[in-house]
């Protein structure tokens, strides 16, 4: 039975947003879920509630498929998974795990959901490695009228690159096909001390140094404190890591805010761990914290990188006041119509900020008006104030996804305010 949680229906991880609905709706089967959504005029599907803006938020029905069976279906022959929308990475990656497989990336917290992570783009790091949502090959989801549909990428084109990063708009999503990998160990190491005028000078080799690179900084000099390096470990890889000689070992571990303690960062030092257990820069098993603060992200071309660094660089004095962390990494090229990596290779810019909005807000703004010349487009679950004609002028499938939208749900259930001023005001 469909349970419907009234009192309100609280707020998200950050506790910057408190939802509008009176009542979160948990289905316990797919046919309840078809059926609320039949017969609601408007509805929004939570994840696991860390997004930053109102993306997930309605006036009508806030669902949760939290009570929808967990399925975790892993075909060890064609090297897939099929997911429920409500299982958060950690678990899917233990299952998948247990079968000799791996996912290709993680995002740094294992903690969220997976529908709600592709839907917005949410990506891992790496030079040859594309954002969690390539990893997809089927999407099925509950549309408008309450039907069930598959789109796969091998047979439904258009409709399955518009599907996959769609911010909710055409639907919910109930289940989701990964591609798989062999599972393999990883290595992390830190390096401390990278100044930017050496990144400048080696860029390309800094990101290609390990499997996956982020480099961390809070602006207060123009370098970076931390590069955590995740190194794919085998009979060649070297038990010292990847050659890197940019930068100092850390003497132990660290956590990528100064001065936090490290006992929730995924192991360092070299230690040998399964993927799952590396590529995340927090443990699963723990909370990284308690919300305590706002996120933004502008993903750029990766042949602006320089530039927008360098651009950033220059506000460090007006960023200090409210800026706990800065993470760089880089993120493949894809094809899905509203990935901030469509069409391009990517280098991501997240912000991690004091939870005060209205201090925060207007150093955003001075930060886009800063990146406004070099094509960056805002990670859509984040905190961000970008015009909404400006947005949808750096996604050149814009148009296509928008009839697709139209063409599913033309009375607009799925689409909030939120996004009805992102998709179609000036």
């Amino acid at each position: 039975m469909t349970e419907a949680v009234a009192g309100g229906a609280g707020a998200n991880w950050a506790g910057n947003i408190v939802f509008s609905a009176d009542r979160v709706h948990r289905p316990a089967t797919l046919d309840e879920l078809r059926a609320l959504v039949a017969g609601s005029p408007r509805v929004r599907a939570l994840g696991s509630g860390h997004s930053f803006n109102r993306i997930a938020d309605t006036d009508g029905a806030l669902v949760s498929l939290a009570g929808l069976p967990r399925t975790v279906d892993v075909d060890t022959a064609a090297g897939t998974v099929r997911v429920a929308g409500g299982v958060r990475y950690a678990e899917l990656a233990r299952t998948v795990h247990e079968q000799g497989l791996a996912l290709h990336t993680m995002a740094s917290l294992p903690h969220i959901s997976v529908a709600g992570s592709v839907a917005t783009g949410t990506h891992g790091s790496g030079d040859t490695s594309g954002s969690l949502a390539t990893a997809v090959r089927a999407v099925e989801m509950v549309t408008a009228d309450g039907d069930s549909v598959t789109w796969e990428r091998e047979k439904d084109g258009g409709r399955f690159a518009g599907s996959v990063v769609a911010l909710g708009a055409l639907g919910v999503v109930t289940s989701l096909t990964l591609d798989l990998v062999p599972a393999f160990d990883v290595r992390q190491f830190v390096r401390t001390g990278l100044p930017l005028a050496v990144l400048e000078e080696h860029f390309d080799a800094v990101t290609s140094a390990a499997y996956s690179v982020s480099l961390f900084t809070d602006w207060s000099a123009p370098g970076f404190g931390q590069v955590w390096l995740k190194h794919r470990a085998g009979p060649a890889s070297d038990p010292a890591g990847p050659d890197f000689p940019w930068g100092a070992p850390a003497t132990g571990p660290m956590h990528p805010v100064p001065g936090m303690p490290a006992a929730h960062c995924t192991e360092q030092q070299g230690v040998p761990g399964p993927w799952h257990a590396r590529l995340p820069h927090f443990r699963a098993e723990f909370t990284p914290s308690n919300g305590e603060e706002l996120q933004s992200e502008y993903l750029v071309p990766r042949h602006h990188a320089l530039a927008a660094l360098r651009e950033v660089a220059a506000l460090g004095p007006v960023m200090a006041p409210v800026l706990q962390v800065c993470e760089v990494r880089t993120v493949a090229a894809d094809g899905l119509w509203l990935s901030p990596a469509e069409g391009r290779d990517t280098v991501a810019l997240h912000f991690t900020w004091v939870k005060d909005t209205a201090s925060v807000v207007p150093v955003i703004a001075r930060l886009e008006a800063a990146l406004e010349d070099l094509d960056a487009r805002p990670h859509w679950g984040k905190v961000f104030t970008t015009a909404p004609a400006e947005l949808r002028g750096r996604y050149p499938r814009m148009a296509d996804f928008l009839e697709l939208r139209e063409s599913l749900d033309p009375a607009g259930k799925f689409t909030n305010s939120f996004l009805r001023r992102l998709l179609y005001e000036d």
